[in-house]
């Protein structure tokens, strides 16, 4: 890439600026002295005015003024009456000199002028195309290092200064990218302002100066560019749009890269989702039917006449069959609630006979623990699917009962707001892990993965599947220990007519 300055700096020296108006005006001067006797004086001053507006767009406006002064010096001493001396004969050539010097002024200043917005008009052209070539670069850019090394290569041969990507983690952390040297003292302070405030500050850390812009193009800057230089000038105010408009096009790309790993992650998670469903599908179809074979051989076996010992193994066998079922039965419920196949059989119905239901057909699991159940009188009817409800109920009960101590106590406890019926299953003697409180509704995960309880970890994903198709929601806590709460909306349930007494 080509060196490219942004500084306009004046085309000539001193002495050579005077040498352009000694040779204009002498030029001017050895132009009309043939034509003195036949010209008049204020002809003459056309040819000052010429060499005035020429030494303006060559040498700048303080030789056009030198120019200016000389040239009415010279029509004067050259070609007004008397010759040869600076004394003005006749009074009305005062004013020709008055107005060939006030005229020259004009021209220098309007050439000057002219020659100013010819100069920022190429200068406006020489950011433009930079701008470009750096746009182009960082459009190809797949990596931070790679936007990185590029702004710093740009920034190094255009602007003759160092630059430095901070980008943020977290709320208000700002790293340095591998290999780069992370910011310290003043500077760091200074990026840290930069982040906060969404505004560019400048700072001063020994000898170095630095200019720190944030990367905005978002509601929350990813980051800033740092800029630093020796020099207090080439940070200066002049340089600040062009500074800006850099940060600009890195913040663009930092943007484009964000949103492209966000896709990918998407797209990848939706192939992984699609993937597990079909797994899920096939091996919950192709294993439920050996396991009904299976059940149906063991409990044969248990009803059968045989030996203490043997009838002990056929209800061990018939109990893990019937565990391994219940399993494969979540894999397959999982399966259809991913693809939905599941339709809800919505009604208004009261929720206590759900969690009646579910406490009796888990009576051989709970048996160890007593339960409680706590509801408030007035508590209205709910839409909802009875069997699916059955299943949530089931799958909360049949976890806590898992894992709280032999003998420790279950509550089962509702409570209603504006919109909401709020529904807890908790236990006494487990807790949460507070780190993971989310992801244990996700698919495969257990509480304690290092447990020798048996499960695979699909309960609470087909709880969360269940509850999100009612439009409620569901959520972990401790509270007195662990603690599932299931959310339900209220709506609107039908009025219910007293039945006539005296039918």
């Amino acid at each position: 890439m080509k060196s490219i300055s942004f500084l306009a700096s004046p085309p000539h020296g001193a002495f050579a600026r005077m040498l352009w108006v000694i040779a204009a005006c002498s030029l001017a001067t050895l132009l009309a002295w043939p034509w003195r006797d036949l010209l008049d004086p204020a002809n003459t001053a056309m040819l000052y005015l010429l060499a005035v507006l020429v030494v303006a767009a060559r040498a700048g406006k303080g030789a056009a003024i030198a120019a200016a002064l000389l040239g009415t010096a010279l029509l004067d001493f050259f070609f007004i009456q008397p010759r040869f001396t600076f004394t003005v004969g006749d009074v009305q050539y005062v004013v020709t000199l008055a107005v060939m010097l006030a005229v020259a002024l004009i021209i220098g200043n309007l050439t000057q002028g002219l020659q100013r917005e010819k100069e920022a008009a190429q200068e406006r052209e020489r950011q433009s195309r930079a701008l470009y070539q750096l746009a182009s670069q960082l459009a190809g850019a797949l990596t931070l290092e790679q936007i990185d090394a590029m702004t710093r290569r740009f920034l190094h041969e255009t602007q003759s200064c160092r630059s430095l990507l901070l980008m943020r983690h977290g709320e208000e952390v700002l790293s340095a990218l591998p290999g780069q040297t992370p910011l310290s003292g003043k500077p760091y302070y200074a990026a840290q302002a930069a982040l906060q405030q969404g505004a560019a500050q400048a700072t001063l850390d020994g000898a170095l100066h630095w200019l720190i812009l944030p990367l905005h193009n978002s509601p929350q800057a990813r980051g800033v560019l740092a800029l630093s230089s020796f020099d207090l000038g080439l940070l200066g105010n002049e340089r600040r749009p062009l500074f800006k408009a850099i940060a600009a096009l890195v913040a663009a790309s930092v943007e484009r890269l964000h949103f492209v790993e966000l896709a990918q992650q998407t797209q990848l998670q939706m192939t992984d989702e699609r993937l597990r469903s079909s797994i899920l599908s096939a091996l919950s179809h192709d294993i439920r039917t050996p396991l009904t074979v299976l059940y149906g051989m063991a409990d044969t076996l248990a009803q059968s006449a045989l030996p203490d010992a043997l009838h002990e193994m056929a209800d061990a066998m018939r109990e893990q069959t019937l565990r391994l079922n219940s399993m494969v039965s979540n894999l397959l419920d999982m399966a259809k609630l991913r693809a939905g196949d599941i339709r809800l059989n919505l009604e208004w119905q009261p929720v206590e006979e759900v969690i009646g239901a579910s406490i009796k057909l888990l009576a051989p699991a709970l048996a160890q623990h007593p339960v409680t159940v706590a509801l408030p009188p007035d508590m209205p009817l709910l839409r909802f699917d009875a069997v699916l409800m059955e299943r949530v109920l089931c799958n909360l009960l049949e976890n806590a009962a898992k894992y709280a101590p032999p003998g420790s106590p279950i509550r089962i406890e509702a409570r209603t707001d504006k919109k909401f019926a709020h529904i807890s299953v908790s236990n006494d003697g487990s807790r949460f892990p507070t780190d993971r409180m989310e992801s244990l509704f996700g698919l495969f995960e257990r509480g304690d993965s290092e447990s020798n309880i048996p499960g695979v970890g699909l309960g609470l994903a087909i709880c969360r599947s269940i509850v999100t198709a009612h439009d409620g929601d569901i959520y972990a806590d401790n509270n007195n220990g662990a603690r599932m709460t299931f959310t339900l909306p209220l709506g609107e349930p039908p009025a219910i007519e007293p039945e006539d007494e005296h039918e």
